[in-house]
């Protein structure tokens, strides 16, 4: 791992079972006497790995709104601001962006169809608000790690990230330009009225990609790599009525029919309020540094 990002800059991993073991058996504690939700617990179970680790330098991006953990942007501050203080006891220069997941970010939901959106990213395209978001968490990471004269704007848009992620899978022994995988059924969901998209609930949407496939009912099960939610319109665009509104990817045909009772009310569509502005969190919320 060491050697795959001295060499080429980047790594994809995941902890080991050695890397803060007792926080395993803390969560464990945590589930059975109801503390859970407990926002000293949290931070200490997320900040024991970084530090354990040996980083000298941490962004964190902490997401709130429908679709996240911490619903409540006061809640998801609070444990924001306990983070960067527990980092920054231990000898780690921590900082947090507050940001928002009360619609999706980008424009879908699943395993494969993020990596694909991803990669779009990564080769200059992709949705505007996750090549936004990507830029600013990049630029906080070289503030931090004090790397001048870096523009992660520019290397999006010259190749040169597209370059670094395709030596770092081959690096770790996957090829770049394997075919991702891909649903067997899917379905397209009509907006049934004309409009202005003034609300899209995250959690729904996510709801459900679970339920077609993109995530777990019990652990062990597999995922269905392809299965998950292709979005048309976001809160803010116009659409007309009949026009698609999200394509359901699945390999099972039957779970289309709760994962469209998990989307019936997911989205608001009418006209926009005077001021011309779709109610919504700002993508950044909050940056905190203490």
């Amino acid at each position: 791992m060491l050697k795959v990002l001295q060499d080429v800059g980047a790594v994809i991993c995941a902890a080991g079972a050695g890397l803060a073991p007792a926080d395993k058996k803390l969560y464990a504690l945590r589930d059975v006497t109801a503390t859970v939700e407990a926002i000293p617990l949290i931070a200490s179970s997320i900040m024991s790995k970084k530090i354990a680790e040996g980083t000298s330098a941490l962004v964190l991006d902490v997401k709130t709104g429908a679709g996240a953990f911490m619903s409540d942007p006061a809640k998801a501050a609070e444990l924001a601001h306990v983070m960067v203080g527990l980092g920054k006891r231990a000898g780690v220069k921590t900082i947090a962006l507050v940001t928002a997941m009360d619609v999706p970010l980008g424009l879908t939901a699943g395993n494969a169809l993020e990596v694909r959106e991803s990669v779009e990213v990564l080769a200059g395209g992709g949705p505007s608000d996750i090549v936004e978001l990507t830029v600013l968490l990049a630029r906080e990471m070289l503030e931090i790690a004090g790397i001048k004269g870096a523009d992660p704007a520019e290397a999006l848009k010259n190749g040169k990230a597209m370059d670094v992620w395709r030596r770092m899978i081959s690096a770790q022994g996957g090829d770049p330009d394997a075919t991702l995988p891909v649903a067997k059924e899917n379905l397209v969901i009509a907006a049934q009225t004309s409009g202005t998209v003034l609300g899209m609930d995250a959690m729904a949407v996510g709801l459900a990609a679970w339920r077609l496939g993109a995530g777990r009912t019990r652990q062990g099960e597999a995922v269905q790599a392809g299965a998950g939610i292709e979005i048309h319109a976001k809160p803010g665009e116009v659409i007309q009525a009949g026009a698609p509104l999200f394509t359901l990817h699945t390999d099972t045909p039957a779970a289309f029919v709760r994962a469209q009772e998990a989307l019936i009310d997911s989205v608001t569509i009418g006209d926009l309020p005077i001021n011309g502005k779709v109610d919504r969190l700002p993508l950044v919320i909050e940056r905190i540094v203490d």
